[in-house]
This record gives structure tokens, C-alpha cells and sequence, in this order.
């Protein structure tokens, strides 16, 4: 089952802590890797559960420490808040899921260097977990946690398979298995010859993140994180003026070599 907190959550303020609502808002002016990483995650959303002033539900665990949940998916979202609901009336009624910026919970997080600072937990989807477990078991290796990303790989000397967005080649990281499996399916139709060395890799959205943050490697910017249909449905649904880049329907192509 999805992680959910022990403990009756709380809702406060924590210093300044605040998520803005929806996926709007523009940045200012920032360095350049730190602009170019908000340029990935901002048009991705995930899911909160806050009040309508975006001050989060918290969680004060041991040693003092604030938690709060981020959910990849909008499902375990409310089914997170209809668990608060039901334990903690009086705090269920002031709070509902909203969707938030990838973008806005890392600047969140950049932002929050004192020692008891909120720790943002994210929540995987669960059938996406399972999906990543078993990729990894049969290639002899074990899921260490964190948000799972499936990105397809090709060759010899399995290099990503890329597809053209915007007239740029890039690198789709889907947060759904099947996406990443379809993308590969249409790469062995093109290329029956390859089709014995195409491969789902497993990669963490917090290893992803972390790579963008601390290597210059020019790979990394042609990296497109990709959300759920489901979230591509909500987005479309809702916020149709902000929909986030999504890897479009074109041929795959394997990586170039360098």
C-alpha cells in the first residue's frame, strides 16, 4: 500500500512554508542550471493535500521533525484526504487535494536549509512501484525506494531512445510503464534488428533531480520527464492553458553516439 502517516496529521504554518496552488507563476530570473531544472519540473504537477491558502498537512514525527506528502498520483491524493477526513474530522473539512509544480515543491525544498526544516516525502503511485520491482528483480537488481521513472534504452551500447519535441531530439523519462513499453514496442518495429537489445530501465525522480542539480553533463538537458496518462487527462481537464510538455507521438530514435 501507498506510504500514509502514522500519526494524525496537523495543519499549520511552517515558517513560511506555502504551496502555491495550481501550476501557474512565472521565476525570476535565475543561474542557469537552477533555471534550466525548473524548466523540466514545472510543468509536471503533483498532488497535495493543503488548505486554500496552500499551507500543507504536516506531520510532526519523532525528534520534531514536519513531513509533508506529496503524491504522484491524484487518486492516492484523496484517498490520503479521505483518510484524514475520516480520523481528524474538524482538520478533513479545511484542507483538499491541489495540484502543484514539480518546479514549485523543489524550489520548496532548495528553500529549506535550517535543520528542522519540512522534509517533502514523496508518494509513488503503487502499481507503478510494482511495475519497477519486477523490472528489477529480472535484471538482478532491487528497488532502494523513491518515485520510479521508466525510460527506454536501445543498442549495443544502450544508449536512450530518443524521439523529436519541438525539433529537438530528447530523452522521454515517463512516470508509466506502459508509455515507456509502447515507445519501445513502435522502436522494434522500425528497427527489428535492434529489437533483441531493447531494454526498460528503472531510474528514481529523486536521482534524476539530484543529476540535475549537481552535473553539467549535456545529456541531462535533453531529458523530458513525462506524467501518467491520468495526469495528462487531469491537465488536459483543468488546466488546458498549462498543460505541461509531453513527449509527442513521433518515431523513436536511439541516442547518438557521442
Amino acid at each position: 500500500m501507498m506510504k500514509l502517516f502514522r500519526r494524525t496529521a496537523i495543519v499549520g504554518l511552517v515558517g513560511s512554508t506555502i504551496f502555491a496552488s495550481g501550476l501557474g507563476g512565472n521565476f525570476r530570473a535565475l543561474a542557469l542550471p537552477e533555471q534550466q531544472i525548473l524548466e523540466k519540473l514545472q510543468p509536471i504537477p503533483v498532488f497535495t493535500v493543503a488548505d486554500d491558502q496552500g499551507v500543507p498537512l504536516v506531520e510532526v514525527v519523532e525528534n520534531d521533525k514536519k513531513v509533508t506528502g506529496v503524491f504522484i498520483s491524484r487518486q492516492d491524493a484523496q484517498a490520503y484526504l479521505a483518510q484524514v477526513q475520516k480520523q481528524n474530522p474538524e482538520i478533513g473539512k479545511k484542507v483538499k487535494v491541489q495540484p502543484v509544480s514539480l518546479g514549485q515543491v523543489y524550489k520548496l525544498q532548495q528553500s529549506q536549509k535550517e535543520p528542522n526544516a519540512l522534509i517533502v516525502d514523496y508518494v509513488p503511485t503503487q502499481t507503478e512501484v510494482e511495475s519497477a520491482k519486477k523490472l528489477l528483480t529480472d535484471n538482478g537488481q532491487e528497488y532502494k525506494g523513491g518515485v520510479p521513472l521508466f525510460v527506454a534504452k536501445a543498442g549495443k551500447e544502450e544508449g536512450y531512445l530518443m524521439i523529436n519535441q519541438n525539433n529537438q531530439p530528447v530523452i522521454p523519462m515517463f512516470f508509466e510503464k506502459s508509455a515507456a513499453t509502447a515507445l519501445a514496442e513502435e522502436y522494434k518495429k522500425q528497427k527489428p534488428e535492434l529489437a533483441s537489445t531493447v531494454k526498460i530501465e528503472v531510474v528514481p525522480l529523486e536521482g534524476v533531480i539530484g543529476a540535475l542539480k549537481e552535473s553539467n553533463d549535456q545529456m541531462l538537458t535533453k531529458i523530458v520527464l513525462v506524467p501518467s496518462k491520468d495526469t495528462l487527462d487531469f491537465i488536459r481537464a483543468n488546466l488546458p492553458k498549462q498543460a505541461p510538455q509531453q513527449a509527442p507521438q513521433q518515431a523513436p530514435q536511439q541516442q547518438p553516439k557521442k
